[in-house]
């Protein structure tokens, strides 16, 4: 469970101060799938970032089962990470030089885990996203909606208890991205994921169990199915 009290993350541009997340109080249960909506450059991609230990509040309090995250060390996060949080980006920040297969299986090599258990829980990641027949092609080699479903194989190899998910859709087009999501929502009810996932999109965003809209930085939750209208810009 997630648990942020009072976070803010400020930036400077010069002799400016820019405030990125403003004073942001939010609980997402385990089990949760919390959208994220909200123009572009309102502060949704930081709150994600700031969820996932890839930066720091500063001021606030960020608690994921019951471990503050901007007190531990930068070691001890990027473990947390590695073990309990999956990352799914736009981009789909694949290695280019790599096949599908050992793109999923980077994942684990930080965990120590041999290269048998590595092979077979790659294997098993590529099944779930039916893409067991494209395990040695490269990226190149793949369309962007067969990308994205390596990088979910990746995201969800390590068997994390959250899934964060930056515009997971924003490359693809509508019939793909349909497609994405349906086996996102498809995963987040088998595996029991907390999710988290930044859109723009009123059509994605309302697929989630509940919706928060963010706007220069502040977070106001909605009743689930409560889109708002948010222009892309």
């Amino acid at each position: 469970m997630y648990k942020l009290t009072d976070v803010t993350r400020l930036y400077q541009k010069g002799r400016k101060t820019v405030p990125a997340v403003r004073d942001v109080s939010l609980e997402i249960p385990d089990g949760d799938w919390l959208a994220i909506q909200g123009r572009t450059g309102h502060g949704k991609t930081t709150l994600l970032q700031l969820l996932g230990g890839l930066d720091h509040p500063t001021s606030g309090s960020i608690q994921l089962d019951g471990r503050e995250l901007s007190r531990m060390r930068e070691t001890d996060v990027t473990r947390l990470r590695a073990m309990s949080i999956g990352f799914v980006f736009q981009t789909f920040n694949l290695v280019q030089t790599l096949t599908a297969a050992d793109n999923v299986e980077a994942a684990l090599i930080p965990l120590g885990i041999g290269w048998a258990e590595r092979r077979r829980r790659t294997g098993e990641a590529l099944d779930s996203v039916s893409l067991s027949d494209r395990a040695k092609h490269l990226p190149s080699e793949l369309s962007g909606g067969q990308q994205q479903r390596v990088a979910i194989a990746r995201a969800l190899v390590k068997r994390p208890s959250v899934l964060l998910a930056d515009e997971p859709t924003g490359n693809l087009d509508e019939d793909t991205r349909e497609d994405i999501m349906g086996l996102l929502e498809e995963l987040w009810r088998a595996r029991g994921l907390t999710l988290v996932l930044v859109t723009h999109e009123t059509s994605i965003a309302r697929r989630a169990k509940r919706i928060a809209v963010m706007s220069k930085g502040r977070l106001a939750v909605r009743a689930a199915g409560a889109a708002a209208d948010v222009a892309p810009a």
